[in-house]
């Protein structure tokens, strides 16, 4: 019995030894980790966001008068040149408003037509009479002041003469006013004259009212919407069709105002239509807005596309760019998810395999893309990153996965696809 007890004893004690040794060899084994091999390569920053097409001047079009809608010339998708009429209202009462019109302008020249001519005739006429009226006059009253003087006849004779001359000039002198009157300088012909420009102005008014009731086109456009249909009753303020202006089209697009430091004009771009994502095309950044919106958090960047402008480009067509910010065309970058921990000061850790162990290494970073960063000091070609940031220093590893791309790096690193939705998610960051 005790024999048996001690051997018993003796295999528990064999086994917990060898389970010991098993532990302490999984414990020191190396443990394969994916790494980064560094090398020399190309590293470029962009900035992901959606835009739409735009054209450069967008306009809304309206009446200026009030009026029933007669006939809508334009639809939706229709080119138009400048001046081309687009809707027609009724027209009856601003036609008879113009006839009126140029009926009161026809009079009101008739009238300083007629003053120019058998007014200052008539005019000249009455006074040569009221003339010849003074000088008979004056004769008369010579004549009877003589007598008077002689004895002949009686003072009152002299009287009644007085007061004939008398007479005889003031009705001459009422000829002479109104001969200066139907004058060029005279009140009657300027009055004249004041009639013949107001009707002169009704209509213009009245041509100009009428005009109006043509809406046309300001400029070479394409017809973007029609809000109006022929019997609808319309008023100034009103908008009934939307333009877009002939016109190079524009990209446009809120970005998230944390990028407005690495945006520039005349970058370089790529855009692709989220219904033709097969068909990239070349864009440039030709203006950044001065203001920021304060609710969104965004500024507006406008791009212009490349030449030939693909035709499958709409308004308000959505898009999906990406504007290269920075570029360095050889360098040593790393994934950003190898990174121990966030960089300070420019300087991070990473983990470098060294003599099959885990070594900390702090290294100097410079530029900074979505998922990659240039590292500018601290590490040189060939040396193994590890990926896998929260791994123990002085830990025995053994190198797994090798890679040499960064971005693959990246998505080992990070267990994502990383397409180009992720990359747009992130860039907005809204």
């Amino acid at each position: 019995m005790a024999l048996a007890r001690n051997r018993w004893i003796l295999l528990v004690a064999l086994g917990l030894l060898a389970a010991a040794a098993a532990f302490g060899w999984w414990r020191t084994r190396p443990l394969p980790v994916d790494v980064l091999q560094m090398r020399m390569a190309p590293l470029v920053r962009s900035v992901q966001f959606s835009a739409r097409v735009q054209a450069q001047s967008r306009v809304d079009v309206g009446a200026t008068v009030t009026g029933r809608v007669e006939a809508v010339l334009v639809t939706e998708g229709m080119r138009v040149a400048e001046g081309s009429a687009l809707i027609r209202l009724e027209t009856q009462e601003l036609r008879a408003a113009l006839a009126q019109a140029q009926a009161a302008q026809q009079q009101a020249a008739a009238r300083l037509a007629g003053l120019r001519s058998t007014g200052r005739s008539g005019a000249g006429a009455a006074v040569a009479q009221a003339q010849a009226g003074v000088d008979a006059a004056q004769a008369e009253f010579e004549r009877v002041r003589q007598l008077v003087a002689q004895g002949f006849l009686s003072a009152s004779r002299l009287d009644d003469a007085r007061r004939a001359r008398d007479v005889a000039l003031a009705q001459r002198d009422s000829a002479r006013s109104q001969a200066g009157a139907v004058a060029d300088a005279g009140t009657e012909v300027q009055q004249a004259q004041a009639q013949v420009a107001s009707a002169a102005s009704a209509v213009a008014l009245a041509q100009a009212r009428l005009a109006q009731a043509t809406v046309r086109a300001p400029a070479g456009a394409l017809v973007l919407a029609r809000q109006v249909e022929p019997g609808q009753i319309v008023q100034p303020g009103r908008n009934l069709l939307a333009l877009a202006l002939d016109g190079p089209l524009r990209l446009v697009a809120p970005v998230d105002e944390r990028f407005l430091e690495q945006l520039a004009v005349g970058q370089s771009a790529t855009a692709v239509a989220d219904a033709y994502v097969g068909q990239r095309f070349a864009a440039r950044v030709v203006s950044i807005a001065p203001l920021v919106d304060a609710q969104r958090g965004a500024i507006e960047v406008k791009l212009a596309p490349a030449d030939p402008v693909p035709a499958y480009l709409r308004q308000d067509m959505t898009l999906s760019v990406e504007v290269e910010t920075a570029r360095r065309e050889r360098t040593l970058a790393l994934p950003v998810a190898a990174l121990r921990g966030p960089a300070e000061g420019g300087q991070a850790r990473v983990l470098v395999v060294v003599d099959g162990r885990l070594a900390l290494r702090t290294v100097t970073l410079g530029l900074r893309a979505l998922d990659a960063v240039e590292v500018t000091a601290g590490l040189a070609e060939g040396d193994q990153v590890a990926l896998d940031s929260a791994l123990e220093p002085g830990r025995r590893v053994r190198a797994g996965t090798v890679t040499t791309d960064p971005a693959a790096a990246h998505k080992a690193a990070t267990g994502s696809g990383g397409g180009g939705g992720a990359a747009l998610t992130n860039a907005m960051g809204r």
